[in-house]
Order: structure tokens, then C-alpha cells, then sequence
């Protein structure tokens, strides 16, 4: 790994760390980085889900005054989520990089049409004292978001938001705090089998992880003085990019 490519990971889980302070989509940075170091597209997609987690962490700790109330009644969903995650996770690891490659530039398109539709995706709050956990649509949903997830995570968040904002009950801080328990869940189930399938680029990930974390704290100060749609704007012409770029390298 060259001076240049180690630099371009520092920025690159750093300016991922701040787009997904503001807006999300963090993932389409990382990933595209190591895709331009010459990263291979399997290597690269694992090794994202390892330098997203640590923000996951703090996003749910960040909500733990709302999961101290519902997360006994959310264990079930964190099942489901570690099941449909191990699914995905290992249909990944069953396939090469050649047929990955290719299943690539569609997940990226899918994952961007999904980013830029976030905002009309939001949940809307409905009624109830607490998050409705166990209704049948509602862990079928989650099941199919679990192992997209563990499968490409791109878009993950956006997608578990809106489903969750379908089948479950609770004002949107609430179900936004579901959202980053199950993530962290996801994630994890994720990672274990990635690494034990020897699929993570750790150097690579070593030069991420504290960029990321230097601007998931920068992001508050962009936040504040960078409209959200801006960033939105920027994430979604990087996952357009990568699509594009994907689909001429063939």
C-alpha cells in the first residue's frame, strides 16, 4: 500500500464518518475507496461493514435512554436480524469476485435510488406506548432487510427505517433507535463471519477506522454549518459514480 492509497483510506473513512453524522450513506465512501486501491469488491465490501461498526456502537449507546425501555421486547428482532445477517453474509462468502462484481453496479444503483428516497422514507409515527415488536410482516421485513445487510449493507439504514416504520409502532426517535440496535446486530453477525471467512482487509481498515472516527465528530460541526442536502447530494453522486465505474469496467 502506497503513501497515496493510505491517504486516500484516511479521507475516505473520514469523510465517511461525516456524511453519516449529517446524512448516512458513509458505506458508498469507504467502499469506493478501496475499489480505486485496488481493493477486490468482496475484500472491500467486508471490510466497509468492519469500519461502519464502531458507529453503529455509538449511535445506539447515543439512544440507550429509548432501548433501556423496549429492548427485552426487541430480542426477538435482534434473532431474526442475526439470522437473516449470517444468511447473507455467508451468500456472499459463497460467491467469487467475478460473479460479485457483477451483482455490484445494480446493488449500488439500488442502494443510491434507495439513499436519495430516504427522506420521503421516513417513518411516520404512529400511536402506541412503546416499539410493537413480533407482528408477522414485521419480522418477515426485517428478515429480508437482515440479510441484505450481512449480504451489502449499503442503504441499510434507510431501508430498515422505512420497513420499520410500516410494521412497528412508536415515534420516530424510538424506531430510529430500534434501527441502530438492529444494525449493530447485523453488523456484528456480519463481521464474525467475515472474518472467519479471512475476508477483511485489516491494514486498509486500520487507516479507516480513525478517520471515521475523526469525522463522526466533525460531522457535528458540518452539521451545523452545511446544509444536509448538500452532503445527501455529494453521497449520492459517489454511489452513482461507483455504479457507473462498475458497470464500464464490466
Amino acid at each position: 500500500m502506497s503513501v497515496f492509497d493510505a491517504i486516500l483510506l484516511f479521507l475516505a473513512g473520514f469523510l465517511s464518518g461525516a456524511a453519516n453524522a449529517v446524512a448516512g450513506g458513509g458505506t458508498f465512501i469507504t467502499f469506493g475507496a478501496m475499489t480505486l486501491v485496488g481493493v477486490p469488491p468482496i475484500v472491500a465490501n467486508a471490510t466497509s461493514s468492519v469500519t461502519q461498526f464502531p458507529g453503529y456502537i455509538t449511535s445506539t449507546l447515543a439512544y440507550w435512554a429509548d432501548i433501556r425501555h423496549f429492548w427485552r421486547g426487541a430480542v426477538l428482532l435482534c434473532l431474526i436480524s442475526a439470522i437473516g445477517a449470517l444468511a447473507g453474509a455467508l451468500i456472499l462468502l459463497a460467491l467469487d469476485n467475478p460473479s460479485f462484481r457483477v451483482l455490484v453496479p445494480w446493488l449500488l444503483l439500488a442502494a443510491t435510488a434507495l439513499f436519495a428516497a430516504g427522506p420521503w422514507l421516513k417513518p411516520v409515527p404512529r400511536p402506541g406506548q412503546d416499539v410493537a415488536i413480533g407482528s408477522l410482516a414485521g419480522s418477515l421485513a426485517q428478515f429480508v432487510t437482515a440479510i441484505y445487510g450481512g449480504f451489502f449493507g449499503a442503504g441499510m439504514g434507510v431501508m430498515m427505517l422505512a420497513t420499520l416504520g410500516l410494521t412497528q409502532a412508536g415515534d420516530y426517535h424510538r424506531l430510529n433507535a430500534l434501527k441502530n440496535m438492529l444494525a449493530v446486530v447485523i453488523a456484528a453477525v456480519a463481521i464474525i463471519v467475515f472474518v472467519s471467512g479471512g475476508v477483511v482487509a485489516w491494514p486498509q481498515a486500520v487507516i479507516m477506522i480513525p478517520g471515521g472516527a475523526l469525522g463522526g465528530y466533525a460531522g457535528v460541526w458540518i452539521a451545523k454549518r452545511v446544509p444536509q442536502n448538500v452532503v445527501r447530494g455529494f453521497v449520492i453522486a459517489v454511489g452513482l459514480f461507483l455504479a457507473f465505474y462498475y458497470f464500464t469496467k464490466g
